[in-house]
């Protein structure tokens, strides 16, 4: 038995040994002590950081410098948001002749600067690529009666001095909206579409009643509490503002078992090294900013429970419709099946509620480009350093060729580049590559549900019926109950608010903690981790978080059932108004006569443009034909053609060549044989010598993407031949025409 011993695992051999098992005890024991007395003394600083943080007048966590260059409040409509310069840090150089990056941060009960939090961030990316950085946030507390439409209208004025700061560059901004900042985004480029460049949402709800069967419970939320008139009842018991930790609070119910176990044990188990990451982070988590109530009644009945954003229901107090097919930018989705805050379903599925088919979002000229990750969470998308090095790096480094691309339907993936052959051709560790996507490749992400649909608009219904009731019978009293000081101390009471205060130094209970841990830190004894109680403790956290998790696919498929029974029940559905009529859940804006006329009208108008035009209409023509025959498009194919804007068209800007692109593209589209038959018309009067310049050109475009497939190999035969064709024909007999004037004349 004991030559056997040394073959067992050390955890075992303590077992067999009572004097090595007490041993470990006592080790286990004494490290457990001091690991307790270390994670009670980050709590503390964590309390003591939480209450300097929401003390300062403009907290922010950018891991930046940066200078105001306009404040909000002392614009005409005035608001609580801030333009930043974010300052290069030492090393990093910009040129400001470059397209300016404009990150604009959520504001969902959390601070700003989760955008630029550290230097692996969408803020770092952008300065580190070249780029001018500016940085929309915002204050703790909002401007009295300041709306959602005035923040709007603050965002555009944000992007105008961003463009007046630039006059050199002719292309317009990029954005970045996150989370509750994409739609926010979405809605002012669609008031104003000619001030934005592309436009990146990262994990932003746009479509509020999508969602998957099973996943992502959050969306069924209103409907549990019978409607918005909760949101309304909160916002005056806060004297007109609406504390953004009841936000926080809803967004940790998603997950238990991470809230309540797993991020406390992680910093529990490991305090001697996580104790600097897990401050940073809730640094940032426990910032609770304040809304107005006015503002967050807005935002729950027109967007998450009304969900009139995606469909183009919602219209300013001035008369303008905000609709997102206005967008003359391209969109870019980056969403995550790990993300239960916004699902893919709710990211995407705007584009189903707007569009038919792809042929509507070609006809309106607008690109529409997706990315689903598989795994990261809702924080993950915009905060991980691993999604920021390498999808972010991405989006960032091919906006340009984004910007070009002909308008459709495409989804993007993220490769390494050494899984390609042709490796030496990419740039960067990574290729982002395009595939284009019809409606029904949507479908699948986005799980389109008509029953569901008419569940979630009896829910709209029978809020706008509570909402009445509450505001005729209930409003008047709390309102008249409520003082500002009431509502102050309801924040602070707050659980979410009230744990950082009480275990803070501001708690005289906690004044030993200092001492204890400071001495802890100076004589540590750290237990070895083949410790057999060390391990049994990973056992037991392990079956504690299982557990928790259990309990909530538990809970959410209880919530998801009980919400689909109650309403979908026929008799409640009549008692709201819906009846048996079909038309009467929302608008489908893609399914319109108005919007079915305008596309025809956008195709004849195009057969009409077959054969207008000249050698640059053939050249750009023959190029999107030839792209079109590969499989796939990446970065390598736009290159080169977003170089060769110059060659082709040395003084038009990008916006002309954008609609150059897509225009072309468009036409096509609708007849591709009669386009390719009049690119000889396009090429009358080309000298021989021209013509020959216009093929090296289309070559050299597409030489960037290395070897050509067979197909497009194909297509280009066919152009050359197209482009031969419209060759000077040679002079048979007679006398040899005269030639004058000089060579260039004689080539023009």
């Amino acid at each position: 038995m004991y030559a056997m011993m040394p073959f067992l695992p050390s955890t075992a051999m303590s077992l067999l040994d009572p004097f090595g098992f007490g041993r470990a005890a006592c080790d286990y024991w004494g490290d457990a002590l001091e690991r307790g007395t270390l994670y009670l003394d980050v709590m503390r600083q964590r309390g003591n950081q939480y209450l300097e943080h929401i003390e300062k007048t403009k907290p922010n966590v950018l891991g930046f410098e940066s200078e105001v260059l306009l404040d909000g409040r002392d614009l005409p409509r005035p608001v609580n948001y801030e333009l930043l310069r974010i300052l290069p840090p030492e090393g990093v150089e910009t040129d400001p002749n470059s397209r300016p990056f404009v990150v604009v941060d959520p504001r969902a009960g959390h601070g700003p600067g989760i955008g630029g939090f550290k230097s692996d961030s969408e803020v770092g990316v952008a300065l580190r690529a070249g780029h001018p950085c500016y940085f929309i946030g915002f204050l703790p507390f909002p401007v009295p009666g300041q709306k959602v439409e005035d923040v709007i209208e603050a965002e555009v004025t944000f992007l105008r001095h961003v463009v007046a700061r630039h006059p050199e560059t002719s292309e317009k901004p990029m954005v970045v909206g996150n989370c509750q900042a994409g739609w926010q985004i979405m809605m002012a480029a669609a008031l104003e579409p000619d001030i934005f460049g592309p436009i990146l949402i990262a994990g932003a709800p746009l479509s509020y009643w999508a969602g998957e069967r099973g996943h992502a419970p959050m969306r069924y939320t209103g409907g549990l509490v019978g409607g918005s008139w909760i949101t309304a009842l909160l916002g005056d018991l806060g004297a007109g503002l609406f504390d953004g930790a009841w936000l926080v609070q809803n967004f940790e119910r998603l997950n238990p078992a991470n809230t309540w176990w797993d991020k406390q044990y992680r910093l529990y188990a490991n305090v001697d090294t996580e104790a600097g990451r897990y401050l940073d982070f809730e640094r940032w988590w426990g910032g609770h900013v304040v809304l107005g109530a006015d503002e967050i009644q807005y935002i729950v009945d027109n967007l998450f429970v009304g969900n009139r954003l995606s469909t183009a229901q919602l219209v300013t107090s001035d008369g303008r419709r905000i609709d997102l097919r206005n967008l003359r930018s391209p969109v870019v989705v980056f969403c995550s099946r790990g993300d239960d805050i916004t699902p893919p379903p709710q990211a995407l599925g705007w584009v189903r509620d707007l569009y038919e088919d792809t042929e509507a979002i070609v006809a309106n000229e607008q690109t529409i480009v997706y990315c689903v990750h598989d795994s990261t969470g809702h924080l993950g998308i915009f905060v991980s350093g691993s999604v920021s090095r390498r999808e972010h790096t991405e989006f960032t480094a091919n906006m340009d060729y984004i910007d070009v691309l002909p308008p459709g339907l495409y989804e993007t993936t993220v490769t390494p580049a050494e899984t390609h052959s042709d490796a030496e051709l990419i740039e960067r560790d990574y290729l982002l590559e395009f595939q284009r996507r019809e409606i029904e490749d949507l479908d699948r992400e986005v799980q389109y549900r008509p029953d569901d649909e008419r569940r979630f608009a009896a829910v709209a219904r029978l809020s706008e019926i509570n909402l009445g009731l509450y505001r005729l019978f209930g409003q008047p009293w709390v309102q008249a109950m409520a003082t500002p000081e009431s509502a102050r101390w309801m924040r602070r009471m707050h659980p979410n608010r009230l744990g950082y205060r009480l275990l803070s130094d501001r708690n005289p209970l906690m004044g030993a903690v200092p001492v204890l841990a400071e001495r802890v830190r100076r004589e540590r004894h750290p237990v070895d981790d083949d410790n057999v109680f060390r391990a049994l403790e990973e056992v037991m956290s392990t079956s504690i978080s299982q557990s928790l998790d259990a309990w909530r696919v538990y809970r959410n498929g209880l919530i998801e059932q009980g919400f689909l029974t109650f309403y979908g029940q026929p008799v409640l559905q009549a008692l709201v108004g819906l009846g048996g009529d079909t038309q009467a859940l929302r608008r489908r804006p893609g399914d319109e006569p108005e919007h079915r006329r305008f596309v025809e009208q956008r195709r004849q108008t195009a057969h009409d443009k077959i054969a207008e035009g000249g050698d640059h209409e053939a050249v750009m023509r023959s190029v999107i034909y030839v792209l079109g025959g590969a499989p796939a498009s990446d970065e390598r194919n736009f290159k080169r053609l977003r170089a060769s804007r110059a060659e082709l068209e040395p003084g038009i800007q990008l916006a002309d060549f954008k609609h150059l692109v897509r225009e072309q593209f468009f036409i096509l589209k609708q007849d591709r044989e009669a386009a390719l038959e009049a690119i000889p018309t396009l090429l009358a009067g080309q000298s021989a010598r021209q013509i020959d310049a216009h093929l090296e050109q289309i070559a050299h475009v597409l030489a960037a993407s290395g070897e050509l497939s067979e197909r497009a190999a194909a297509r280009l035969e066919r152009v050359r031949g197209l482009f031969n064709a419209a060759r000077p024909k040679r002079a048979t007999g007679g006398a040899r025409p005269r030639r004058s004037g000089s060579p260039s004349e004689r080539d023009t």
